[in-house]
């Protein structure tokens, strides 16, 4: 499956800013950490892939993971 971006929108888990994120769908479960726009802190991605292809996108603090 080739990757594509989607372009989605967050709630930062620091500052409960809504931010807008770039997602790679490559088809995979993902997990990194991105800074956020707003409030600079380091927002714990991690997106899972269900088996129809669906992306969902869950954020965390550091005291969350």
């Amino acid at each position: 499956m080739s990757s594509s971006l989607i372009s989605l929108e967050v709630q930062c888990p620091y500052c409960w800013e809504k931010i807008d994120v770039i997602v790679d769908n490559c088809g995979e479960d993902q997990q990194y950490i991105e800074d956020c726009q707003v409030c600079c802190r380091p927002i714990n991605f991690h997106i899972m892939v269900n088996e129809f292809q669906q992306v969902q996108v869950n954020v965390y603090t550091d005291d969350e993971v």
